[in-house]
Order: C-alpha cells, then structure tokens, then sequence
C-alpha cells in the first residue's frame, strides 16, 4: 500500500485566558451591607448554611465548611488560601458563611454567577 503524504502536526495551538484576580464582594465584618442574610446567619444559621450549599450545588451539610468557602474563592479568582480560609471559618463562622452568601447574592445580581 502507498502511504498518502500527511501533514505531522508538532505544535498544538493553545489557548490562555488569564484569569483578573477578584476579590470578596463585601468585607467579612460587614454586616450592615445585607441586614438580612447577617440576621438570617444569626439566628438561623443552618437556614444560612444550606442556602449557601444549595446556591453552589453542593451539599446541605457542607454550606459552612473550609472546602465551601475554598472553593468558591478559587473560582472567582479571589487571593487568599486554605490556611485563611480555615482561619475565617474557625474565628468566625457566622460572618465568613453570611460573606459567602452576600457574594453570591451579588454577583448573582451583577449576572456573573
């Protein structure tokens, strides 16, 4: 059999797409910025917590964990790391799941959820 002349492709073409570096929405004590979901996280923090998970497909028990919060940050890009992600979690569960939730609240409301 004659072997047809191919072109030997070496080189694949690439596509980057650099992601900006982002950052949180709202600060991790601003509370005032959303009076709701601060006294939602207050007194109702589980209600919180699921919404957080349930927003992120994720599952109910997990809104409120260091993997949640790790996981939306590096999806949007946000600076930071696990070891600050459990700190914020540790410290402070309460504001660091109601920071979550009004990031996701607004960047719902800009379309880029």
């Amino acid at each position: 059999l004659a072997m047809a002349s191919q072109t030997v492709i070496t080189v694949q073409p690439q596509f980057s797409a650099a992601q900006q570096p982002g950052e949180w929405q709202t600060g991790l004590l601003d509370c005032c910025s959303d009076c709701g979901v601060c006294l939602c996280g207050m007194f109702c923090f589980l209600c919180l917590s699921c919404q957080v998970a349930g927003d992120m497909d994720e599952c109910c028990l997990c809104g409120s964990s260091v993997a949640m919060r790790t996981l939306y940050r590096t999806r949007y890009n946000i600076p930071g790391s696990i070891l600050s992600d459990f700190c914020s979690i540790w410290c402070c569960t309460p504001c660091a799941v109601c920071q979550l939730k009004r990031d996701i609240n607004r960047r719902k409301a800009m379309g880029i959820f």
